[in-house]
C-alpha cells in the first residue's frame, strides 16, 4: 500500500519526524509495502516536514498542516483519527480531510515538542486502511525573552599602564529563546559607557584596555555594558550591566624628597644612636611599590648613619660616632633614596631614586675632662721602697675655656694605701712596697675633675703590672716522708723530689740540687740531679741498724735560674724501717711512732689494758652510785595532786548579796602569837574552828569589806558595769597559836600520833613510821 500526505506551510510550521528505531523499523516495512504496493496500486503514506508557531492565540484554531491518504477519493469514506500528547486539546484534526489544527498558546521554553500518532480509518468497515504511525511536532520558537546578565555586577582589576588591547574581563548574558532557530537567542554586545579608556567584543562580550592609564590620575572606573538579541535588529530585547574596573598599583613613579635641603642640630654631648633628624620621601605609588630605603653619601667621616622606618617609610639619620665641637662644628651630608622593589619595564622613565642634602651643626656643651687614653697599662717593680713612680695620667678639658684638672684614685678595699695620685699632675706612686706573688695586677680607677664645674667628672681605667723580682728562694714541692729498709743495699733509690719556686722567670725555672756543703762527707746517702727539675736520693752503703740511728737528716741545696740565682737548703728526714728492700709504708709509720714515743709494741699492749681496766672500773663506781640514789621505799608509791577549782559565778549586782557564797573571802591564814606549845592532838582538832570566828560577823572583817568597797566605788579606773572584787585577809591573831615545833617544851616522846591514822590512806605510811619510832623510843 503507498500513501502520501500533502503538507501545506502556514505562518511557521511544525516538522515531523520520526520518533523511534520502533517507527522507523515500523516505517521502513511499510515502506517495502508501500514499494511493493506501488508497482500494483501505488498507494502509501509520504511524510513532510509539518511547522507550528508557539504563542499562537488560543480563540481560533490556527492551521498546522494536513494530512492525506491517497486512497481518499474523496467522497467522505475515509476518517482521520489524532492520537498522543495533546491530541483532542492542545491539537485537533479534521476528521473528513485530515488537516491538523491548534487551539492552545505554545510555549516552547516549557515544552518544544509533542509526540502524536496518525491513522485512517473506513467508516464503511470501521477498519483501518493505514497502518498507524508516530510523529513529533516539534514547537518553533519566536524571540519573547530578554538577554540576562546572571553575573552582574561585574569588578574586574587590570594593572595601569597596562597595553591597548589588554584584556580585562568577560561578561556573558543568556537569552531564553532558542539559539539553533532564527536570531532570537543570537546576542550583540555593546559598550554604553567607557569610552575611549575601554572597548567590548561585540560577540563574545571581552572587555579590553583602549588606551593606558594613570592610576595616580583615576583608580577607578564604571562601564556600562549592552546586551541585545536578534543581532541587534529592531524591535530587538535588550539588557545592561554594570563593571566597576580597578586600577592597581604598579611601580612607575620614583619617590622624591619633600625637601632639598635639610638643616639639623646635635650636641656634642650626644651619645652614639641619638636620633639627629628626620627626612621623607614621597612616593605616589601605594603598597610594596612605595617602599623605599635610604643611605648616606658623600659621608667619608662615617659619623652619621641612616635607618628606614619600614612603617612610616622615613628616613632617621643617627649618631654613629661622638662628635666634638672644638674639633668641628658643621657636617654636610647626602642623603639618598631607592625603591626597594623596581619594576625594570619603566627604567626608561629615569632612575627609581632621589638625593637631598642635610647640613648639621654641632652645638657646644660643657664637657667633662678627656684622657688621652682611655686605658693606662703601667709596669713597677716588686718590692721598690714606698713614694716609687708608677707612670702618670693626662687629661685635658676638651671646652674652649681649659678648665684646669684636679685628679683622684677611687680606692678600693684591696688597694686602700698602695697608690696615690698627685692631683695636679696625674702622678702615680706607690704608698708601700709591692709584692707580686701576692698580686700580680692592679686595676685602679683614676678620676678627672674640672676645677671650676666639679659635676664635670671623668674616669680612665690604669692597669698596673708588678714586675717579678727573684726574691723568693726554691723550696721543697710538698713534704717529704722517706723510709728506707735497714737491708737496704748500696746505690737503690729511695726517694724523687722536686722544687717549686714562687717567682715568675723570663725562662722556664730551672732547678740544680746538691748536697749541702755540711754533708757532703755523708757516706750514707747520694743526691743525683736529674737535669729535669727533679732529682733522685740513693742510699751510698748497704745495710742499716735502727738500734744505732733511727732517723738520718739530710740537708739537699737547691739553686734556681734567677737573677739573680737564690739558692735554700731543705732538710729530707730520712726513718729507718725494719724491712727488707721494699718499704711498707703504713708498718714504717707505726713504727716511727712507736720510735718516737720511746716504747716498744708489748708495752704499748701493757698500756692499753691499763687503760682498759681503769674504764670498766670507772663503770663500775657509777652504777653503784646510780643505785644508791634510788628511792629506800620499795613499796609503790601514791601519786599526790595539787587540784586547782574554779567557780566562775557572777552577782545580779550591788543589790544582790546572796548571789555568791561570802565565804570564799574568809582568810585561813591569821597571826599568831607565840605561845607554850601544847599539846598538838588538841590543838590541830580545834585550829580549825578558832580560826572560823574571824569571819563575816566579825568588826575587823567588816571594816576592811567597807573600806574596799568604798575605794573601788571612788576609783574612776574600774569598769562601769557590777564586778567582782577578791582580797586577802588576815586577821590580826590566831587562837591556835604557832605550829613550829621550835618553841616547843614537850618532847616527840611526849607526843601521841595516834590521830595520824584518822587523818586517812595518804598519811598512813607517815603514821605507821612514827607510831615504829614510839615504839622504839619506849
Amino acid at each position: 500500500m503507498n500513501f502520501s500526505a500533502l503538507l501545506s506551510l502556514v505562518l511557521m510550521l511544525v516538522q515531523l519526524w520520526p520518533c523511534s528505531l520502533s517507527t522507523q523499523n515500523h516505517s521502513a516495512q511499510s515502506t517495502d509495502q508501500s514499494f511493493t504496493a506501488v508497482r500494483r496500486v501505488k498507494r502509501g503514506w509520504v511524510w513532510e516536514p509539518l511547522f507550528a508557531t508557539e504563542e499562537q492565540t488560543s480563540m481560533v484554531p490556527v492551521y498546522v498542516g494536513q494530512l492525506k491518504s491517497d486512497l481518499d477519493k474523496q467522497d467522505g469514506n475515509l476518517k482521520y483519527i489524532l492520537t498522543g500528547e495533546g491530541a483532542g486539546s492542545t491539537f485537533i484534526i479534521d476528521e473528513n480531510n485530515g488537516k491538523i489544527y491548534v487551539t492552545q498558546k505554545l510555549d516552547r521554553e516549557k515544552k518544544s515538542f509533542y509526540t502524536l500518532r496518525a491513522q485512517a480509518i473506513s467508516r464503511s468497515t470501521q477498519l483501518p486502511v493505514e497502518p498507524e504511525s508516530e510523529f513529533i511536532i516539534k514547537v518553533r520558537d519566536i524571540n519573547d525573552h530578554e538577554p540576562q546578565f546572571l553575573d552582574g555586577p561585574y569588578v574586574a582589576t587590570v594593572p595601569e599602564m597596562s597595553p591597548e588591547g589588554t584584556s580585562v574581563t568577560q561578561v556573558t548574558a543568556t537569552d531564553g529563546d532558542d539559539p539553533s532557530y532564527g536570531n532570537s537567542a543570537r546576542l550583540l554586545y555593546s559598550l554604553i559607557q567607557g569610552q575611549p579608556y575601554f572597548s567590548v567584543e561585540p560577540k563574545t562580550g571581552v572587555i579590553r584596555m583602549a588606551s593606558q592609564m594613570d592610576r595616580e590620575t583615576k583608580d577607578q572606573y564604571l562601564v556600562i555594558i549592552q546586551a541585545k538579541d536578534m543581532v541587534g535588529q529592531a524591535g530587538a530585547f535588550s539588557a545592561t550591566a554594570t563593571v566597576t574596573i580597578n586600577l592597581s598599583d604598579i611601580n612607575d613613579n620614583p619617590p622624591k624628597f619633600q625637601q632639598r635641603l635639610y638643616h639639623m642640630n646635635v650636641s656634642e654631648e650626644a651619645p652614639v644612636g641619638t636620633t639627629v633628624g628626620k627626612v621623607f620621601a614621597e612616593d605616589s605609588d601605594i603598597g610594596e611599590n612605595a617602599a623605599m630605603n635610604y643611605s648616606i653619601e658623600e659621608d667619608s667621616s662615617g659619623v652619621f648613619d641612616i635607618i628606614t622606618n619600614n612603617e612610616t617609610q622615613e628616613g632617621i639619620i643617627l649618631l654613629k660616632k661622638r662628635v666634638d665641637y672644638e674639633s668641628k662644628r658643621r657636617y654636610s651630608i647626602r642623603a639618598k633614596v631607592v625603591n626597594r622593589y623596581i619594576d625594570y619595564r619603566f627604567l626608561k622613565e629615569g632612575p627609581f631614586e632621589d638625593k637631598t642634602v642635610v647640613k648639621i651643626n654641632v652645638e657646644d656643651a660643657d664637657e667633662p675632662p678627656v684622657f688621652t687614653l682611655e686605658n693606662y697599662v703601667m709596669e713597677i717593680a716588686e718590692g721598690v721602697m714606698s713614694g716609687s713612680l708608677v707612670g702618670v695620667v693626662t687629661a685635658r678639658d676638651p671646652d674652649d675655656d681649659d678648665s684646669p684638672v684636679r685628679y683622684s684614685i677611687v680606692h678600693g678595699m684591696h688597694l686602700k694605701g698602695m697608690f696615690s695620685i698627685n692631683e695636679h699632675n696625674g702622678t702615680i706612686i706607690t704608698t708601700r712596697p709591692l709584692d707580686r706573688e701576692i698580686a700580680s695586677w692592679h686595676n685602679i680607677t683614676v678620676t678627672a675633675t674640672e676645677t671650676r664645674n666639679p659635676e664635670k667628672i671623668s674616669e680612665a681605667n690604669v692597669y698596673i703590672q708588678v714586675l717579678d723580682v727573684n726574691d723568693h728562694a726554691p723550696e721543697f714541692s710538698k713534704y717529704y716522708e722517706t723510709f728506707v729498709c735497714e737491708n737496704a743495699v748500696s746505690g737503690q733509690l729511695i726517694q724523687s723530689i722536686s722544687a717549686v719556686d714562687q717567682d715568675d722567670s723570663a725562662e722556664s725555672h730551672h732547678f740544680y740540687f746538691s748536697l749541702a756543703q755540711e754533708a757532703t762527707n755523708n757516706s750514707h746517702f747520694t743526691v743525683k740531679d736529674n737535669q729535669d727539675n727533679t732529682a733522685g736520693i740513693f742510699t751510698a752503703k748497704s745495710g742499716f741498724r735502727r738500734q744505732e740511728q733511727f732517723y738520718f737528716y739530710l740537708p739537699i741545696l737547691i739553686l734556681d735560674n734567677g737573677n739573680p740565682p737564690l739558692t735554700s737548703t731543705n732538710t729530707l728526714t730520712i726513718t729507718v724501717c725494719n724491712c727488707d728492700t721494699e718499704v711498707n709504708t703504713l708498718y714504717c709509720r707505726y713504727g716511727a711512732f712507736m720510735y718516737a714515743m720511746g716504747l716498744s709494741t708489748e708495752a704499748l699492749v701493757a698500756v692499753l689494758a691499763c687503760i682498759l681496766i681503769l674504764l670498766v672500773f670507772f663503770l663500775a663506781i657509777v652504777a653503784i652510785r646510780q643505785q644508791r640514789k634510788m628511792s629506800p621505799f620499795s613499796e609503790k608509791m601514791e601519786e599526790f595532786r595539787e587540784n586547782i577549782v574554779r567557780y566562775d559565778d557572777e552577782g545580779g549586782g550591788e543589790e544582790d548579796t546572796e548571789a555568791f557564797d561570802i565565804s570564799a573571802l574568809r582568810t585561813r591564814t591569821v597571826m599568831r602569837t607565840h605561845k607554850p606549845r601544847k599539846k598538838v592532838t588538841t590543838e590541830i582538832h580545834s585550829l580549825y574552828r578558832q580560826s572560823l570566828q574571824v569571819g563575816p560577823d566579825s568588826a575587823i572583817f567588816r571594816q576592811f569589806i567597807s573600806e574596799k568597797l568604798e575605794e573601788a566605788n571612788t576609783d574612776p579606773t574600774v569598769p562601769p558595769y557590777d564586778s567582782l572584787q577578791t582580797y586577802a585577809f588576815e586577821g590580826t591573831g590566831s587562837l591556835a597559836g604557832s605550829l613550829s615545833s621550835l618553841g616547843s617544851n614537850m618532847s616527840d616522846a611526849d607526843q601521841s600520833y595516834d590521830y595520824l591514822t584518822d587523818w586517812g590512806p595518804h598519811f598512813k605510811q607517815l603514821a605507821g613510821m612514827y607510831a615504829s619510832h614510839r615504839s622504839v623510843g619506849d
